[in-house]
């Protein structure tokens, strides 16, 4: 049983992992005056969209590894 707890916990922290880093590489976009300025509206929104969406799931795994965690 402790072996199936330490995949879900090795699983949810590389899920953390891969979050923080999509949204490091979005927020980075996204605070590039240039990207900003060159980029069509519609796909500067889909990106905001995505980093929402991603602090959404970052939430919801921190949830779960804090649960685990106990």
């Amino acid at each position: 049983m402790v072996g199936i707890v330490d995949n879900a916990q090795a699983s949810l922290t590389e899920q953390m992992e891969q979050i923080e880093t999509d949204i490091h590489r979005i927020s980075n976009k996204l605070n590039n005056d240039g990207f900003m300025s060159k980029a069509p509206a519609a796909f500067v929104e889909k990106e905001r969209d995505k980093l929402t969406a991603l602090k959404k799931q970052q939430a919801k795994v921190k949830a779960q590894l804090n649960a685990s965690e106990q």
